[in-house]
């Protein structure tokens, strides 16, 4: 193992991992460090939605990194295919918004228009069309916003690709690697302090999702971001009764490979316990068989809790510090950690070889230039 890189990333997530994936395409000497093991953590427990439209409903910044991201899981997906080996079950069968109240309903129907004029494609499904191509829906359901373009992953596995690819180009990985402190010289970070030695490099990133602040620290900086815990059970079934993914308040049902469907997901903001409660995953029940009654008859698999890094105006960290040479950060993502990675690892990339951002990928009122140090 070097003791010097072009880069460490302190971050074994889908993040981190997305990161050293670009960074070494570029033949960047890279070194991933994580406290715990690969994607353990909301990587894992992330339902692999890549929602574009489905939670980012309006002209935004973060909405056009979205869909440049969305856009690339395609070729992605067959590249880490063949470096690591890891089909990441990319599946393209869109999503399906729907409204349970007059209000959804009007809502909704607003939304389309918008979008269509951002060049996205999405319909308006009346009641009677919607049931007729999804039969296993309550009856009480008043129709749905159709968005062919969002579909899904599996999370564990993206975010374990990524980082295998990495591997295959050259990146170094040390789990179980806890960094407690940055190295610095003078006004520039220069590595970073772990309980199994000092590591040098030219370029340290953070990219430890809701575990980053606590780092930061270190170089007196507070960012405006807290922990939201989310909770998430899955089911078996013989036959899958939705083709696409199904989008409600308070509720999401994601149809995966094999008969297996992923629902979601509470949150519980400020809290780092990822145990999973019973009132949390009975309340997701009762959300989801309101939804598709025959779930009732559903064979139970398991529930977990994953800790996601949400910031005060729900737009992530991504850039240079203001501060500190050598220092980088990547969080914040919150439930669009799977959806973003793409784009993160190579605007990451981007930026350590010293390149300009086009705005087109800039998250301007949340830049890194912000931060209270």
């Amino acid at each position: 193992m070097n003791n010097h890189y072009d880069v460490i990333i302190v971050g074994g997530g889908v993040i981190g991992s997305s990161i050293a994936f670009h960074l070494s395409k570029r033949g960047k000497k890279v070194l991933l460090v994580e406290k715990n093991q690969l994607a353990t953590k909301a990587s894992s427990a992330a339902a692999g939605m890549l929602g574009a439209q489905t939670e980012l409903e309006k002209d935004s910044p973060l909405f056009r990194l979205a869909r440049k991201s969305r856009a690339m899981f395609p070729k992605l997906s067959e590249e880490l295919k063949e470096l690591s080996g890891i089909d990441i079950e990319l599946v393209q069968n869109g999503m399906i918004k729907i409204a349970e109240t007059d209000e959804e309903m009007s809502l909704l129907k607003s939304l389309v228009p918008l979008q269509q004029k951002l060049g996205e494609v999405t319909e308006w499904v009346p009641t009677d069309e919607l049931h007729a191509q999804e039969p296993a829906l309550s009856e009480h359901i008043k129709g749905a916003m159709y968005i062919p373009n969002d579909g899904n992953v599996s999370a564990p596995s993206l975010s374990k690709a990524f980082a295998l690819s990495a591997v295959a180009l050259g990146t170094d990985i040390q789990e179980y690697t806890e960094v407690y402190d940055f190295i610095k010289e003078k006004d520039r970070v220069v590595g970073v302090q772990t309980l199994a030695g000092s590591i040098y490099a030219d370029e340290t990133i953070v990219a430890g999702g809701a575990w980053s602040e606590q780092l930061l620290k270190q170089a007196d900086t507070q960012l405006n971001t807290y922990p939201v815990k989310g909770e998430c059970f899955s089911v078996r079934v013989k036959a899958s009764p939705i083709t696409r993914t199904v989008f409600a308040n308070g509720c999401y049902i994601v149809p995966k490979l094999g008969g297996r469907l992923v629902i979601g997901a509470t949150e519980r903001a400020n809290t780092f316990d990822e145990t999973v409660s019973l009132n949390g995953v009975s309340r997701l029940m009762e959300r989801a068989t309101k939804i598709i009654p025959e779930l009732e008859n559903a064979q139970w698999e398991k529930a977990w809790a994953g800790i996601r890094p949400q910031t005060g105006d729900g737009l992530p960290y991504l850039g240079r510090h203001p501060k500190w040479d050598g220092l980088s950060i990547a969080t914040g993502h919150y439930r669009n950690g799977i959806l973003l990675s793409p784009i993160t690892g190579w605007q990451m990339a981007e930026l350590v070889e010293g390149k300009e951002i086009d705005d087109h990928f800039r998250v301007e009122r949340n830049s890194i230039r912000e931060l209270r140090i």
